[in-house]
């Protein structure tokens, strides 16, 4: 299955708010970590939804059936986009953190005072706060997995050592919304698996950057974001099918007792639901046409994979360069396959928030802070400092952009 060539020239006249200008400079949006721009494609389809008349689940009459088709169109999708084993597997949500925090305490249910848990120091605290509440109330220990600060790598050496028979759960992200690291997922769930541990991943900040397999993981949970990757702001989460079956989910008493709908509690946000069919198009469009949409999303993933891999060698080069910059983490070129192409940097003489003020003045768009990494800034010694400046890219960025980038990180070294 051959991997397209991806030119970002093209596609970025689908994303209009990519036209932007700043002070009469166009608009470099290195914000991707906290949120994507959408195209055209997924803006339509939102406004398709709202301008046919909408409506609720389960009516019979027509505007109400179009939306179970919306919600069926939506759920296929993200079945493809992980390739989970049915629509039935695919959960909508407010987002991430919600989804999260109600999947913590369906699950805690199960614990008793005794059982351990494992939460890593990488993760945003989406995937660790829920975990924390949820131990507190069920009198549950939490073991915590740490990472090595000189490159900001999980130590999976000391899992083994974390991991007990009284292990029930393990929260791990994919890669670190804060240093770009991407995590051994696979071989975290087969050890977890082998002491009878669930093992839930956060695949928000992986998503838009490789592709994601949930039955080759064989993880029990995964939650991801559509706007992390060019859609509405809707959380997903996948769950095999027995695990959703079997779980209490605290719900409504009218609703579905069947998974997905014992999941999703109140109205959806349908309008949004009709984006992520767009979104996940848009990705499977850039792996071109022929084959079924997974087999396309694997093609479009593979051209995002190899243009993103470009721009990260070319800005851990460049950064070489600048006097006083700090890139934290992975620096090798040679492990490029190891982090996405999100860079948590420091500039001698600027805090992260002046650094990124005037960033942002000449039309950079980057976040400073510790973007609710808040473990990850802890250890590494910066969260009462103002954490970090964050440099995120997509596949819209150009090369030309990263070099206005680091001309503009020149001049304010510099001075």
């Amino acid at each position: 299955m051959s991997t397209p060539l991806l030119d970002p020239i093209p596609l970025r006249a689908q994303f209009p708010a990519l036209q932007r200008t700043v002070n009469g400079q166009s608009a470099v949006f290195l914000d991707g970590p906290g949120g994507t721009q959408s195209p055209e494609s997924v803006i339509d389809a939102m406004a398709g939804y709202l301008k046919s008349g909408s409506s609720n689940l389960g009516g019979p009459f027509l505007t109400s059936q179009e939306t179970d088709a919306a919600a069926d169109h939506a759920r296929a999708a993200m079945m493809d986009m992980l390739n989970a084993r049915r629509p039935e597997e695919i959960v909508f949500g407010q987002n991430m953190t919600s989804l999260t925090f109600a999947l913590s305490r369906a699950i805690s249910r199960q614990w008793q005072a005794g059982d351990e848990i494992i939460v890593t120091q990488i993760d945003h605290d989406a995937n660790i706060s829920p975990w924390l509440l949820a131990a507190e109330d069920r009198g549950v220990t939490v073991r915590w997995l740490d990472f090595h600060p000189e490159n900001c790598t999980l130590a999976l050496e000391s899992l083994a050592d974390l991991l007990s028979d009284r292990t029930r759960l393990i929260a791990i992200n994919y890669a670190s919304n804060a240093v770009g690291t991407i995590n051994d997922v696979a071989r975290v769930v087969a050890m977890g698996h082998s002491v009878g541990a669930l093992v839930y991943v956060d695949a928000v900040h992986y998503a838009p950057h490789g592709l994601i397999d949930v039955q080759a993981l064989d993880c029990d949970f995964l939650v991801c974001s559509v706007y992390k990757f060019f859609g509405p702001h809707t959380g997903v989460l996948y769950g095999k099918y027995d695990l959703l079956d079997r779980l209490t989910a605290y719900k409504v008493r009218p609703a579905s007792n069947m998974p997905p709908g014992k999941w999703e509690t109140g109205t959806q946000s349908f309008e949004s639901l009709s984006g992520v069919v767009a979104a996940v198009d848009y990705l499977a469009g850039l792996g071109g046409g022929g084959g079924t949409r997974r087999e396309q999303i694997i093609r479009g993933m593979g051209a995002i994979k190899r243009y993103e891999g470009t721009l990260s060698e070319r800005f851990l080069h460049k950064a070489t360069r600048i006097p006083g910059l700090r890139v934290f983490g992975l620096t090798d070129v040679e492990e490029l396959d190891k982090r996405t192409p999100t860079f948590a940097v420091s500039l001698d003489g600027y805090t992260p928030e002046a650094l990124a003020t005037l960033l942002g003045e000449r039309g950079f768009f980057v976040w400073h802070g510790h973007y609710y990494a808040v473990a990850v800034m802890e250890r590494l010694g910066l969260l009462d400092r103002g954490g970090l400046v964050r440099i995120g890219f997509v596949h819209y960025n150009t090369i030309e952009e990263m070099d206005k980038l680091f001309a503009t990180l020149q001049e304010l070294a510099g001075k």
